[in-house]
């Protein structure tokens, strides 16, 4: 079993160095997707990530609910992105694209999903990919097999890499995203 944030943080005030591993891998892409889908680039998007685990470090005593560590990971992470972009904007305004008329760029329809929408978005993705962290070795094989992949691979494909035969596929499949479903009800 996984150990939860509060777990985690506790063991990072205490000094251990595996601590912050885990909790970096568990929030490495959830923090990073923030900025890139704020439309910051790579590198904007590590500085942000850097920020982030920097401020944790110093501010890792002072946090209150540490059972809610997510919550206070992506609050960080949107301010910090908004902070970027605030100041990227600042630039643009008195720089170059100055001339550009506000009623043409207000007719710019973006189809995207508003950034609390899309928030709300990478922390399903993340909570999903968690739950399917904690499930058994081959209901999350399998589940990885079949939603994770572009083209989820044939039956066939399936069964040999499963070593189940090719009729439990749909009946296992099943069970593992029932076992999925309670977990994401807890």
């Amino acid at each position: 079993m996984e150990d939860s944030d509060l777990q985690l943080v506790l063991a990072c005030r205490r000094g251990d160095q595996a601590a912050w591993e885990k909790l970096i891998l568990r929030y490495q892409r959830l923090i990073y997707a923030i900025p890139l889908r704020a439309g910051l680039d790579e590198d904007e998007a590590a500085e942000i990530f850097q920020d982030v685990f920097t401020t944790l470090f110093q501010k890792l005593n002072d946090i209150e609910e540490p059972e809610r560590l997510q919550a206070w990971l992506v609050t960080t992470a949107r301010r910090k992105t908004w902070r970027t972009i605030s100041k990227a904007h600042g630039r643009l305004r008195s720089g170059v694209n100055a001339e550009v008329p506000a009623d043409e760029a207000a007719a710019i329809r973006d189809k995207a999903p508003l950034p609390d929408e899309q928030l709300l978005i990478l922390e399903e993705q993340h909570r999903i990919r968690t739950a399917v962290s904690l499930l058994d070795e081959r209901c999350r094989t399998l589940l990885q097999m079949l939603f994770y992949r572009s083209e989820p691979p044939s039956y066939a494909e399936l069964a040999a890499s499963l070593r189940i035969p090719e009729g439990s596929i749909g009946p296992t499949r099943a069970r593992c995203l029932a076992k999925l479903l309670r977990m994401l009800k807890k």
